[in-house]
């Protein structure tokens, strides 16, 4: 077997190559309501009364910290999360309360192109159109998303609305597709610790590089139904106690691709509290004192799945299609060599059409692309996908 190479002149910068993995927190859906505190840190507690309200940079500086900086470096119930990412190597942020999520929003500093996983635990306020679409777009441009629900009747801002109602909405009624992950969140409310896992020696979520994921302890969530006719990728990897470890019900932590990206469900918000944060809340350690560490090793896990290329290791069959993109003032001219077809596709960020046909052997081809704007592309040969990846002209 052989890998798809793909030539780039110094002209272009690849994203990935060059970035450091930076992930997302949100905190526009009232995540601190009620007795609640999902996020990486605060210095101020003055929102919805007595709220924390955080800040886009969590305090002290993620610059100094080291392999033995603890949990509550920071104020927030998911600092140890972010701390655990810090140390990876990725960079941390929150979107705060008055944030926007947008994708493709050149004027918003904090847009979703800027970052390789969004982070949403327990959200407590419905998604806009707008937003359910950024998300979207976002997902199928190579993002991780991981969707954190809490159990039914969870409605911590008295709003009519509570996590799995949300997320619920936000698959079913966005503009772009119905379910596209093939994950629904159940309308329960149960407590259960269950060590249900499937037998996947593989499995990046259950043995990646933060170890083997042997149980997991739900305390008041809600079980995730998968649908294989809307995504045939989703898989549950936690199960209910009692459940088939390889079905489609009474899944308690679901993974899918899209697109290019990512998404990882969990149906209880328990597992990510690390006991710190608001003061005025009650907060328990479950990242490491419940279950033995295991859900540590399941979100961390999760976490470097999420933020791995999702192109990484695809690889063909077929000859390398060697192809090059070689620039000639505002125009790429674009050629291949051997006696294979390859269809290319080139996109921008909105989804909208560069190039879009065969390429044959030898052929030249012209297609005119702007400066300092993010574009996909994608090589198949027939149906098959053998490359994707994305590029700046600068």
């Amino acid at each position: 077997m052989k890998t798809v190479h793909i030539s780039i002149l110094l002209i272009f910068i690849s994203i990935s190559g060059f970035a450091q993995t930076k992930i997302l927190f949100d905190a526009t859906k009232a995540e601190m309501a009620g007795n609640a505190d999902w996020i990486i840190d605060a210095d101020q507690s003055n929102l919805f009364g007595n709220e924390s309200n955080p800040q886009q940079m969590p305090t002290p500086a993620q610059a100094d910290v080291t392999s033995s900086t603890s949990q509550n470096y920071w104020k927030g119930a998911l600092s140890a999360w972010a701390i655990d990412a810090v140390k990876l190597g990725y960079y941390v942020e929150t979107l705060p309360y008055n944030g926007k999520i947008t994708y493709g929003n050149t004027s918003n500093l904090q847009d979703l192109i800027h970052y390789d996983v969004f982070v949403v635990c327990e959200p407590n306020i419905l998604f806009t159109t707008t937003e359910k679409t950024a998300i979207m777009n976002f997902v199928q441009n190579s993002g991780g998303l991981f969707m954190i629900s809490d159990h039914n009747n969870s409605d911590r801002n008295g709003d009519g609305y509570d996590s799995p109602d949300i997320w619920n909405d936000f698959m079913e009624n966005n503009p772009v597709q119905n379910n596209p992950f093939g994950i629904t969140f159940d309308y329960e409310y149960f407590t259960e610790a269950s060590s249900n896992i499937p037998n996947s020696p593989n499995d990046p979520l259950l043995h990646g590089n933060y170890g083997d994921v042997t149980s997991i302890e739900f305390y008041g969530g809600t079980s995730i139904t998968l649908n294989p006719s809307q995504n045939a990728m989703a898989k549950g990897v936690v199960y209910r106690t009692g459940y088939t470890n390889t079905g489609t019900t009474g899944v308690l932590c679901a993974y899918a691709s899209y697109g290019q990206g990512k998404v990882v469900a969990l149906g209880d918000s328990s597992p990510a509290d690390d006991g710190t944060g608001d003061t005025n809340d009650d907060l328990y350690d479950g990242w490491i004192q419940d279950a033995n560490g295991n859900h540590e090793r399941l979100i961390m896990n999760a976490t470097i799945w999420l933020a791995q290329d999702n192109t990484a290791g695809i690889a063909s069959l077929y000859t390398n299609p060697n192809i090059h993109f070689l620039p000639t003032t505002s125009t790429i001219r674009i050629n291949t060599e051997g006696n294979n077809f390859y269809n290319l596709r080139i996109t921008n960020i909105l989804g909208q059409d560069f190039l879009h046909k065969k390429i044959q052997p030898n052929q030249n081809n012209n297609v005119k692309l702007e400066k300092n704007t993010l574009y996909f592309y994608q090589i198949k040969k027939g149906v098959t996908i053998i490359k994707t990846g994305k590029f700046v002209i600068i």
